[in-house]
């Protein structure tokens, strides 16, 4: 890939997470979440050079992810605060079905984004000197304008030579089934990277069958499909070749970010010079350790750790 500033970028809403430590009980440990933002700190702690791309709200809660950004060397110059609106924050509980989300973020300062933010804020200029941007079905729901600058911020890497990277991420308790058809399949066919879970396709389609998925994919237009198939590994095909890579089998504790681990360190070991079948193998190491730990950013992996498990 050609030098750029950026190796991962990623736009899309951050949150303060609330994850419940025991089910039933009412005991929460304190992170932080946010799709988009797991992964490109996942990218970051995979060695990438990175840069988020949003707006939080003018709260304590926008400071302390402002704090873990800088922690995790990821370039904030984008990020916008907002002293009228406020940051998302959401709760995680745990039951016989898994984990289960509920959300505080309606009329959040992310779900204000708009597509002259993009230009505004300095994120156009982060887009352009990009290798990869990185959105998710869920940077397209939570507004009707933050699809738009999620649109708008992927036809401008398209023209600007970054490859665009969009994991479905599938939340139907923020948008109507139709409306996440009709974005999901618009976004793929912006993007060179698809990469979704068969759970979300099912239930946006109807398709259960992984290779027929993956030839959804390519059909509507994404070079390269990498299927998550959550413990049963992963399908990764460039268009020409196509490979299953299995899971690792390891205690579960909690799973939530596993998808945006997986996405992060693969898009990372991508701009850093791996094929995806290489970023596929790294990338379904990195996410079997990370579920054995609570919340989605702590138990993130570092490169020692992969590496050690491979």
């Amino acid at each position: 890939m050609q030098a750029r500033k950026f190796d991962v970028v990623a736009l899309g809403e951050a949150m303060v997470e609330f994850n419940q430590t025991t089910a039933g009980q009412p005991n929460y440990l304190q992170g932080f979440g946010g799709d988009t933002s797991n992964a490109v700190i996942a990218a970051a702690r995979a060695g990438a050079s990175t840069a988020y791309l949003t707006r939080l709200g003018g709260d304590t809660f926008g400071q302390s992810l402002m704090a873990l950004w800088a922690a995790e060397n990821v370039s904030t110059a984008a990020v916008q605060q907002d002293a009228e609106a406020s940051t998302g924050l959401y709760f995680v509980t745990h039951g016989p079905k898994g984990h289960e989300f509920s959300y505080l973020r309606a009329g959040s300062a992310a779900s204000r984004m708009t597509p002259a933010w993009l230009q505004q804020s300095g994120a156009a200029d982060a887009v352009r000197q990009a290798k990869v941007l990185h959105v998710s079905g869920i940077s397209l729901a939570i507004s009707a304008s933050a699809c738009d600058t999620a649109f708008a911020a992927m036809k401008l890497a398209r023209d600007t030579g970054t490859l665009v990277s969009f994991d479905s991420n599938l939340r139907l308790k923020l948008w109507p089934l139709e409306r996440a058809l009709a974005c999901t399949r618009h976004a793929v066919s912006l993007c060179d990277i698809f990469l979704p879970s068969l759970e979300d396709v099912t239930a946006l389609n109807g398709m259960t069958d992984p290779d027929q998925v993956v030839d959804w994919g390519h059909t509507l237009g994404a070079g390269t499909v990498v299927l998550k198939l959550g413990g049963d590994g992963a399908v990764v095909s460039d268009g020409k070749r196509r490979e299953r890579v299995p899971v690792h089998h390891v205690k579960l504790v909690d799973a939530t970010g596993a998808g945006d681990c997986f996405c992060g360190n693969l898009l990372a070991r991508i701009a850093l010079g791996d094929n995806v079948f290489d970023a596929t193998r790294y990338a379904n190491a990195a996410a079997a350790l990370t579920v054995q730990g609570y919340g989605a950013v702590a138990p993130l992996p570092r490169p020692e750790q992969v590496r050690a498990l491979l």
